[in-house]
């Protein structure tokens, strides 16, 4: 009995969708990862195969670490948080984690930044949570307030301009505070005078974990001056001017320059050209700084007073709203020899909408090579694989 037209057209319609779906399974040119998302630029992400710890020299607990005096074995290094009043339950969320994964067994201090003081419930409640010292610190008027050269009735215009371009925070006076105090005072306050390293935390971030060697000491006795977790691309309307004036200071101080620099990371444009146009040849890769871990020393050499002087006399900390993110990026990728740059990738760590979570039985709650829960569309903001690229994953 022969097969109705309508009935063969139906059974071929159906062998095409199957086989598409097939193709679609199993195509190798497919960007979905099904454990963390799309990772567009490298077959997989690094992430996913098993980590353990950096190698290089490492120093583990012992009772040197011991709360107060005892503790020998630590060297010159504090937590470091610049956190208002009314964060006080996020903070203590993030100091519960790394207290959990990290210092508990390491006593380093807390040592903790505000505008204003600190209130009682401030310091009882975050003294509770750890056996190291904490000190809670008052920022000095002069470090904070807005600088005598800006003029503003210019912020105020230029507010308006980055608020059409949906610039974020821009019309927040205490953001463009914040940053540029992040950027190139914090390392010169008093209280910080004999500190070398530090590792700085926020409120409302999540550590995944156990970490079971002294993080300073591998900065110190592997000649480390900077750490990251997380590297992504910056909103280039927030910095247009960044990279051209960063351009005008390297044509005046050429010495501070590194021989071993990062700049191909820097100027990157293959994977997203339209962030290199608008921010006039910067890639606008950085390092995410509400995870650092560093050496102070850098801040306070020549070179990066040089730097964060001319940027600071530009105003573009408040005419534009430029981040201690892309000017530490720049400052290091410039300055420094790239092999001093660490990704901390055993060290799971989120800050809401990314993360790093390594492949370790060390971590729980993350999902290993995770990069967002997001929307799709953040996988674009990764810059791992431009970092990989240029100077690889040490």
């Amino acid at each position: 009995m022969a097969i109705a037209r309508p009935v063969r057209a139906l059974g071929l319609a159906a062998i095409v969708m199957w086989c598409f779906f097939i193709w679609q399974l199993f195509s190798p040119t497919a960007s979905v990862n099904p454990r963390g998302g799309s990772f567009s630029s490298l077959e997989r992400d690094p992430n996913l195969d098993p980590t353990g710890e950096p190698e290089g020299k490492l120093i583990y607990a012992s009772e040197e670490y011991a709360p107060g005096a005892a503790g020998t074995a630590r060297t010159s290094a504090t937590l470091l948080a610049l956190v208002r009043n009314e964060e006080l339950d996020d903070m203590l969320q993030s100091m519960r984690d790394l207290e959990r994964t990290w210092n508990h067994k390491f006593n380093y201090p807390w040592t903790f930044f505000n505008d204003v003081p600190f209130t009682e419930e401030f310091k009882k409640k975050t003294q509770a949570l750890t056996n190291a010292e904490c000190r809670y610190e008052l920022i000095p008027d002069e470090h904070w307030e807005v600088p005598s050269w800006i003029n503003n009735d210019l912020f105020v215009e230029s507010t308006k301009t980055l608020k059409e371009q949906k610039v974020q925070y821009a019309e927040l006076v205490s953001y463009h505070q914040m940053c540029r105090w992040n950027s190139g005072l914090f390392y010169k306050h008093p209280a910080l005078a004999d500190v070398q390293y530090y590792w700085r935390v926020e409120p409302k971030v999540h550590f995944f974990c156990d970490i079971d060697y002294d993080v300073f000491r591998y900065m110190q006795d592997n000649n480390k001056t900077y750490g990251f977790t997380i590297n992504l691309y910056d909103s280039p309307q927030s910095i247009p001017t960044l990279w051209p004036e960063t351009l005008k200071f390297m044509a005046d101080h050429p010495e501070h320059v590194h021989e071993n620099n990062a700049m191909n990371w820097l100027t990157d444009r293959a994977r997203r050209p339209d962030h290199n146009d608008k921010a006039n040849g910067y890639s606008t890769c950085h390092f995410w700084s509400n995870f650092e871990i560093a050496d102070m020393s850098f801040w306070r050499s020549k070179a990066y007073e040089d730097y964060f002087n001319h940027l600071d006399r530009s105003g573009g900390f408040f005419y534009e709203r430029w981040g201690d993110a892309p000017v530490h990026s720049i400052a290091l990728g410039l300055f420094e020899d790239k092999s001093r740059i660490h990704w901390f990738r055993d060290i799971g760590y989120q800050h809401i909408p990314f993360f790093n979570c390594p492949n370790s039985p060390k971590c729980k709650g993350c999902v290993t090579g995770r990069l967002t829960d997001g929307e799709a569309f953040l996988h674009r903001e990764d810059c791992r694989p431009n970092w990989f690229k240029y100077v690889g994953m040490g």
